[in-house]
């Protein structure tokens, strides 16, 4: 009997990623739970022959092209067919036990849209890792920050956020974040012109919108390599990550404040330019112009949410207030001082 779950790997060009994780994923999914689906960006490695002559048990689809991630996931999970999906990044490794906790998470409750298990760091074990932790959330300007880490500062994973029940959060990570497929293609998947950072925020801010719940599941843990696309040195990340941060912005918040929400987080991002610029990182500074610049272009296109729409960053999981003024002007580096 197929399960009504599918743990879907997202591959471009990964076949070392591939060697490296795909056994715990294989040895830590039980095959009555879920199906393990690769689905191949256009790869021109030799990522299908090693998926062909090495993990001949993993089922394969195969995209001409480089899709990018929500994109290449939107038409992965059109072929999904499956009640539940996991998105799991090619540089992710499940622990033991990690599968069934979150199905009886979306199983206990319907208004449940995606969940995320505790995500630790593959370099340093028992640590909290930057793309999930144990929960996501934004502050009133959009920055987002997660039990278990504040900006850089990441916590080692003692229990301290550990529960019975699902944790609500914000956010879910998309390194591996579990969501109903069908609330999932309803609203229209992961934002396409994102391309890569932030789409699953803005995925999990429209089902918030839409009336869903998201949490983290504490009694499931996944660690995660990070970075295995793009390296935080990188010029490309800086532009992606200030780019979608303003575009996700513009399309969750009610129109009657967006606008003066998004002065303010422009002129905060003026501070990070002069940071880069301070710190001889041109390549940086420049990448935040190129993502202002993009953004007032690209937000012409996109719709926004009604007048009449909740501000999500005020209300719910979030906590009114300021992460940079917590961080740096208050010395605080975890989520419990917050």
């Amino acid at each position: 009997m197929k399960p009504q779950t599918a743990v879907i790997i997202l591959n471009w060009n990964g076949s070392e990623l591939l060697r490296r994780f795909l056994p715990y994923v294989i040895a830590n999914t039980p095959r009555d739970v879920a199906d393990i689906i690769v689905a191949d960006n256009g790869s021109t490695d030799d990522s299908l022959a090693v998926l062909s002559n090495e993990f001949p048990e993993v089922n394969v689809l195969r995209f001409v092209k480089n899709h990018g991630f929500a994109e290449g996931y939107n038409l992965a999970l059109q072929h999904s067919g499956y009640r539940y999906t996991v998105l799991l990044n090619s540089d992710a490794m499940p622990h033991e036990g990690w599968i069934a906790p979150l199905v009886a998470a979306m199983e206990a409750d319907p208004k449940l849209g995606a969940c995320q298990p505790k995500i630790h760091s593959v370099r340093k074990p028992g640590r909290f890792e930057y793309a999930g932790a144990a929960g996501g959330f934004l502050d009133r300007h959009g920055y987002p920050y997660c039990r278990g880490r504040i900006f850089d500062s990441l916590e080692q994973d003692n229990g301290q956020y550990d529960s019975p029940a699902p944790l609500p959060s914000f956010w879910a990570s998309g390194a591996a974040m579990m969501v109903r497929t069908e609330l999932y293609l309803k609203l229209g998947g992961l934002e396409p012109a994102f391309f890569a950072h932030m789409e699953e925020i803005d995925l999990c801010w429209r089902m918030q919108l839409a009336g869903f719940k998201i949490a983290t599941v504490t009694n499931s843990t996944v660690s995660h390599l990070g970075g295995a696309s793009l390296d935080a040195s990188d010029p490309k990340k800086t532009y992606l990550n200030f780019r979608n941060n303003l575009l996700m912005m513009h399309r969750n918040l009610p129109r009657r404040i967006a606008k003066k929400r998004l002065i303010v987080r422009r002129l905060l991002d003026t501070l990070a330019w002069a940071r880069f610029i301070a710190t001889f990182k041109w390549r940086h500074a420049g990448a935040i112009v190129c993502a202002h610049h993009d953004f007032a272009r690209m937000r012409k296109d996109m719709a926004t949410a009604p007048d009449d729409a909740p501000d999500m960053l005020r209300t719910g999981t979030n906590r009114p207030l300021s992460i940079l003024h917590h961080n740096y002007l208050l010395g605080h580096r975890r989520f419990t001082q917050l």
